[in-house]
């Protein structure tokens, strides 16, 4: 059975993968689909993580056949290279990173039998890559410097980011007038002490209800908005309905003085 592979922004939720105790035919079931993923999504490899599975193995291609990684553990590593490596978790995006050349490591077959293997080039690479997940460990989390900030900038740029990463939102000039407009009432509230005006209540009315339709429609827009997402929606309305939520908390307050106040 063909698995979902898991994408960036959502967390695949494994921060270490504990080894495999029970060789069974839960276990086989899962090698096969995890095979299976794989292939229908041609790729090299996957890592049983990248599928939300707590699952301590990886499948691999070597040789055209794939080979079955069960609890693998890398004991030498030899030399550095530069890589420019993709993942399936970041879909159409790719990384610079500084890998080991040559690898050793130790792993179980599905009859719980050890091996060893020897892997450099581009295997050993793949292997890496693979390893890593196990761990919670991708390209975001190992990256740093200047690496860190290309490979975050170009992810800004697909639609792999979130949403809410981009500085600029059409949504926010809605949210600027909003504020200004409560810059200015407090401006009235605090004028209020100096100046004896029984309209500057009427003013303040008048003014919450402009502010107060445009977090209304600041709300519509930016749902509208966030059509042209398809990842990360839950996040991205979260952070709408909080400013909304933080602004009307803030127009409630000055309400309220102004209403006790000012008030005639």
């Amino acid at each position: 059975m063909i698995k979902k592979i898991i994408t960036y922004p959502t967390p695949t939720g494994i921060e270490y993968a504990p080894d495999v105790r029970t060789f069974d035919d839960e276990l086989y079931n899962f090698i096969d689909d995890l095979k299976e993923t794989a292939e229908s999504n041609s790729l090299d490899g996957l890592s049983a993580s990248q599928v939300g599975s707590y699952y301590n193995l990886v499948v691999v291609k070597k040789d055209g056949k794939f080979l079955e990684l069960i609890n693998p553990r890398i004991l030498n590593k030899k030399g550095l290279v530069n890589s420019i490596e993709s993942s399936s978790y970041f879909p159409n995006i790719q990384a610079e990173m500084i890998r080991y050349e040559k690898i050793s490591l130790v792993y179980e077959d599905r009859k719980g039998e050890q091996h060893s293997i020897k892997a450099d080039g581009d295997f050993s690479i793949l292997l890496q890559r693979k390893i890593d997940y196990l761990f919670g460990a991708n390209f975001l989390t190992q990256l740093k410097g200047d690496a860190k900030n290309r490979f975050e900038t170009n992810l800004n740029n697909t639609l792999s980011s979130c949403p809410t990463s981009p500085k600029k939102f059409n949504r926010d000039y809605f949210v600027n007038v909003s504020n200004y407009l409560m810059v200015f009432m407090l401006l009235i509230l605090g004028s209020s002490f100096f100046i004896e005006n029984s309209k500057l209540w009427n003013y303040q009315q008048y003014l919450s209800l402009i502010v107060l339709a445009i977090n209304i429609t600041y709300t519509i827009y930016s749902l509208y908005e966030n059509k042209k997402y398809s990842i990360c929606t839950n996040c991205y309305n979260m952070s709408i309905f909080g400013v909304v939520a933080i602004n009307l908390f803030r127009l409630s307050i000055i309400l309220l003085a102004s209403y006790l106040l000012i008030n005639p």
